[in-house]
């Protein structure tokens, strides 16, 4: 599902700029009351991911986005364009996590079968969505390809915008046609496509009962140049310490380069606290995020 195809007739042909309504906010989002998204799973759909063809990178950046906003991610699920495999993952997340995340699946070809399978996973059928049909036409019409297709070619693109009747269908973007659709009021229906996922996922912010700031965790790393066993007794009893505050140590090698360890946890202060006594008992040194992430970037070159 493309959304930036240019017309190959006119290499320098613009087009104009989108700008759709987005979806209201609920009120009671607004004021961020009452029960919160505490546990989250992913379910990444497709054959291309599990044959290799294509690297799976929605899973790490909601990975990260459930991070920063104090979600626990408990699940990440891989599975092919398969209805039964669908319906069996997607019944037992929703039924199991707060929040739910499908990725891929909802294109034009015959193997786009997430919002087909995800009716009959809910007891739903399948309805086309006018509105998303419109925004779809209206996004389309300056392209000369469109105008070229046949009847069942536009029914092909028409798929896009068949969803579960019961269906919440919502507006993230003003430049995207392509809504989430959300079922049971916790799974979340997003497209393969890393661009528009990451994009769609942040702009659904408003739209979920997102932990409050204080409750949301805090990471500090140090990076150390010893080897991982020469700092794995010390990591073991600091653990067992300060396990019953609720804050986690880990460590992470970075081959022949050394090891960073994390200290997660919801009080900033006891975290720096302890981050001093990680500098000195490993003779390492507090590291930014920004930093960490471009020395992992390096070793993995």
């Amino acid at each position: 599902m493309s959304c930036t195809t240019v017309p190959p007739d006119n290499a320098t042909f613009q087009l104009p700029p989108l700008n759709f309504a987005t979806s209201p906010v609920p009120k009671h989002l607004l004021s961020n009351k009452g029960r919160h998204i505490k546990t989250a799973a992913a379910l990444i759909i497709g054959d291309e991911i599990l044959n290799g063809k294509t690297l799976d990178r929605n899973s790490n950046y909601f990975a990260r986005f459930c991070f920063e906003h104090g979600i626990q991610l408990k699940r990440v699920e891989v599975i092919a364009d398969d209805e039964a495999e669908i319906i069996e993952a997607s019944r037992r997340m929703v039924q199991t996590y707060d929040f739910v995340v499908t990725s891929g699946g909802i294109g034009p070809t015959h193997d786009d079968i997430t919002y087909a399978s995800l009716a009959k996973s809910f007891d739903q059928n399948l309805v086309y969505h006018n509105e998303t049909l419109a925004r779809m036409e209206e996004s389309g019409k300056h392209r000369t390809w469109i105008s070229k297709q046949s009847e069942e070619q536009r029914t092909a693109r028409k798929r896009m915008a068949l969803f579960p009747d019961a269906a919440e269908v919502i507006f993230v973007a003003s430049d995207i046609w392509v809504p989430v659709v959300r079922l049971q009021e916790k799974l979340c229906i997003f497209p393969g496509i890393p661009s528009l996922f990451q994009k769609m996922l942040d702009n659904l912010k408003p739209f979920l009962p997102l932990p409050p700031e204080e409750e949301r965790p805090f990471r500090l790393q140090v990076f150390t140049a010893l080897p991982e066993s020469s700092i794995a007794p010390f990591l073991t009893d600091l653990q067992k310490r300060v396990q019953p505050e609720g804050i986690r140590i880990g460590s992470y090698p970075v081959l022949r380069k050394g090891v960073y360890v994390s200290l997660i946890g919801a009080d900033r202060d006891r975290v720096h606290q302890l981050g001093v006594e990680v500098e000195k008992e490993v003779d390492g040194r507090v590291v930014t995020e920004a930093e960490a992430e471009a020395k992992r970037q390096l070793g993995c070159q």
